[in-house]
């Protein structure tokens, strides 16, 4: 466990923010849960420029279910079947690689849960396998990614590997490709409609990073529906503030993404922002571009600032660790629900405790305006 939080703590980097004004809390069984419902509390919950604060929840913190412990928590999808949500353990050691199954974010509680295996029938662990991101297919089927070499795999609802999604050579860890350990497909989501799935690189690929300075760009690969499947068609561009990492990606309608950008400091604890890009649907393609430090701005796409988190109020959470606001963990995973419109839009966060004692699984609610 040590080596694993270790591992974790060495790429996360932050800057510093002075939080919000503290808003009241509601107790939920088994939860810490706020929420701003009174009128005059709405300046208070703000999170700028364009978010709110709705609450937060402990429940999944440290809990069990069946006897398997629930945590490393790194990814947030919608299921309609089950009528909840599902997550996948990020790196789960010894253990099988697994899928968590959930109901209601304001006091979540595991329902079920889903082991990933090979084609012949043999579980995933952490040696072969470092869950990241996950998709719910419109057939039921589950998408997962893995920064292991890194991969984008199919599992059926069994949870048996039914195929995989092409991933270009560069995109592999060193030396077979570009990439860093621990720094490749971390982000995952499907357009609203199943025609597109993104995939993010959380780092920079070697041949993208400057000759001096911080690499700051990152590629996204863009899948479209094929048959039965997904084909790659493009890349696109991304340009991440300084110090910061891609932790995920939600698509929430024509070409729009969300973008969670991450980073931590040991003294300050962890920084999030999300950003809205709104054309990925006509950004140049990147494919054949070798060094996006060296390509026009243009290259890169555009994106707009929905939230600084660390300007959230507290809501009255609480942290184990140094956190500038206590509200703040290792979210790794998003969700938007966009069914009341885009000025509504309910956006779903859940962190990534590394099985950490100083670090904790939660799930944090906004609404935003996005564009």
């Amino acid at each position: 466990m040590m080596q694993r939080v270790t591992r974790r703590a060495a790429r996360r980097i932050a800057t510093a923010v002075v939080p919000a004004a503290v808003v009241g809390t509601l107790a939920v069984p088994g939860a810490a849960y706020a929420v701003t419902s009174a009128p005059t509390a709405r300046t208070a919950a703000t999170c700028p420029p364009a978010a709110t604060a709705v609450g937060y929840s402990d429940a999944l913190n440290k809990a069990t279910f069946n006897g398997i412990g629930v945590g490393g928590l790194s990814a947030i999808a919608y299921d309609r079947r089950t009528r909840g949500y599902v997550t996948v353990e990020d790196h789960s050691g010894t253990q099988a690689a697994r899928l968590f199954f959930f109901r209601d974010t304001a006091a979540p509680k595991v329902t079920d849960t889903l082991v990933l295996t090979k084609p012949d029938g043999t579980p995933y662990d952490g040696n072969n396998f470092d869950g990241e991101g996950v998709v719910v297919l419109p057939n039921g089927n589950f998408l997962v990614s893995s920064e292991t070499e890194p991969s984008i795999r199919v599992f059926d609802r069994k949870g048996r590997e039914r195929a995989s999604l092409e991933v270009p050579a560069r995109f592999q860890v060193a030396p077979a490709g570009e990439a860093t350990v621990n720094a490749t497909l971390e982000g995952l989501s499907m357009s609203p409609d199943g025609r597109y799935v993104y995939a993010a690189m959380e780092g920079t690929l070697s041949g993208d990073a400057p000759a001096t300075g911080e690499g700051v760009w990152r590629r996204l690969l863009v899948y479209r529906a094929h048959g039965d499947g997904y084909r790659l068609t493009r890349q696109i561009g991304y340009r991440v503030e300084p110090g910061n990492r891609i932790a995920d990606v939600a698509a929430y309608g024509d070409g729009r993404l969300l973008v969670l950008e991450a980073a931590w400091d040991a003294n300050k604890g962890n920084t999030i922002q999300l950003y809205a890009v709104r054309d990925a649907d006509r950004a140049p393609d990147v494919s054949k571009v070798a060094n996006l430090a060296a390509a026009p701005s243009r290259d890169t796409v555009r994106k707009e600032l929905v939230s600084d988190l660390v300007h959230c109020p507290t809501l009255g959470a609480t942290s184990p660790e140094p956190q500038t606001n206590p509200l703040l963990d290792n979210y790794e995973g998003l969700q938007v629900d966009t069914s009341a419109g885009l000025r509504r839009a309910r956006i779903h966060l859940i962190s990534d405790d590394n099985f950490s004692a100083t670090q904790v699984t939660r799930v944090l609610t906004l609404t935003a305006r996005l564009p």
